[in-house]
């Protein structure tokens, strides 16, 4: 890896450190097994976790942790290498506590090898600059058979989106939390017209403004503009890029489905 991928990585951890701090709460359909279904569909829903030995790769705030704890996995690794993982211990329910470990460290140090069934990483290696070694070592930690489960931003569907939004991310990813923070609070009122005028009409991204933003709360559809505003990395991946990500790193029959037409959601099998 380049030095400067090296302190790019760096500063979007950071960021995410500053987003995590800040916005904690995991409540409502943002942080429900209905939202996990939704993003692993057709290939398994969480009941698939019951009895297993899990990992979740960039944990954040612990939403998907509690989502999997909730499934019944008898065990969670939840990986997070920011300053978030202090959030991340405290929304771990006391009675779980025993069930996670938590790692405050990057993906590529995911520990073990042939212990995990399910290894997730969910909106997050579109973050790294350089996500192969998280995928090699996810392949190392799985038990033969085991499964890594991912979910990326899609390049196909989104050419709207990122015509309007790329140019501005180049300016807001450099703004202090509190002007972005604020200049989302604004954001907010537009997104929200936006998914009212969706419910009728046959807008860009419609599927996904009806069935994942309508019904997260107003809060949350402002931590979804401040998530998109936010990191200073973010690759949007074509079908055979993210494909690539889990083929090239050893795993196989992977397959891929195009989530609501704007992402990709990709799952690989380790080998037997």
């Amino acid at each position: 890896m380049s030095v400067s991928r090296d302190a790019l990585g760096r500063e979007t951890i950071a960021d995410f450190g500053d987003q995590w701090t800040t916005y904690v709460d995991n409540s409502g359909y943002y942080g429900s097994p209905e939202l996990f279904n939704d993003v692993f569909a057709p290939f398994l829903t969480v009941e698939a976790v019951a009895g297993k030995v899990v990992a979740d790769i960039g944990a954040g705030t612990g939403r998907f942790v509690n989502i999997l704890l909730g499934g019944g996995a008898r065990q969670v690794t939840a990986v997070e290498p920011s300053d978030a993982v202090d959030v991340l211990r405290r929304n771990i329910p006391p009675q779980a506590e025993a069930r996670v470990d938590v790692i405050h460290a990057t993906g590529e140090r995911l520990p073990g090898t042939d212990h995990f069934d399910y290894v997730f990483s969910i909106g997050v290696l579109h973050h790294i600059p350089e996500p192969g070694p998280v995928c090699r070592a996810s392949l190392r930690a799985l038990r033969p058979g085991g499964v890594m489960a991912i979910w990326l931003y899609g390049r196909e569907g989104n050419a709207a989106y990122l015509a309007i939004f790329g140019p501005l991310r180049a300016v807001t990813r450099r703004l202090p939390h509190r002007m972005l923070a604020g200049l989302v609070w604004f954001m907010g009122w537009g997104l929200d017209a936006y998914v009212a005028a969706a419910a009728v009409l046959p807008l860009p991204l419609r599927g996904y403004a009806r069935r994942v933003l309508a019904p997260l709360t107003r809060d949350k559809r402002r931590l979804v503009i401040y998530d998109q505003l936010n990191p200073a990395y973010a690759k949007y991946y074509r079908r055979g890029e993210a494909e690539a990500l889990l083929r090239d790193a050893g795993f196989v029959n992977v397959r891929s489905h195009h989530r609501h037409g704007y992402s990709w959601t990709v799952i690989g099998e380790k080998p037997r």
